[in-house]
């Protein structure tokens, strides 16, 4: 079984940042696009940025200037770094691995911005 290992969530301030940490097995993690989704209460799952193995990234226009996603080849680690951090980021974040073996979600980690 694939497992995907995120950590790095908390209770922030507005304003305040984060950084998220996704940790893959190697062989799926050198092969994918590795991207970070979210999922309000009561909303459904949105893209938040997603970062191919050569270094292209993408973003979802909510987090553009905010939010930057990188990945380390050698520590098989994506990582999501979350300045300015608004009350509407709260969302429990998903890593997520998308190869042509298969497509696979961590636990997911809480973020949760106070106003």
């Amino acid at each position: 079984q694939v497992q995907l290992v995120e950590s790095g969530g908390g209770l922030v301030q507005a304003g305040g940042s984060l950084r998220l940490s996704c940790v893959a097995p190697r062989s799926i993690f050198l092969i994918s696009l590795m991207g970070w989704y979210r999922q309000a209460p009561g909303k459904q799952r949105e893209l938040v940025a997603t970062i191919t193995g050569g270094g292209s990234t993408n973003y979802a226009d909510s987090v553009k200037g905010r939010f930057t996603i990188s990945r380390d080849n050698a520590k098989n680690t994506v990582y999501l770094q979350m300045n300015s951090l608004k009350p509407e980021d709260t969302a429990v974040y998903y890593c997520n691995a998308a190869s042509f073996s298969g497509t696979y979600r961590g636990q997911g980690t809480q973020v949760t911005v106070s106003s």
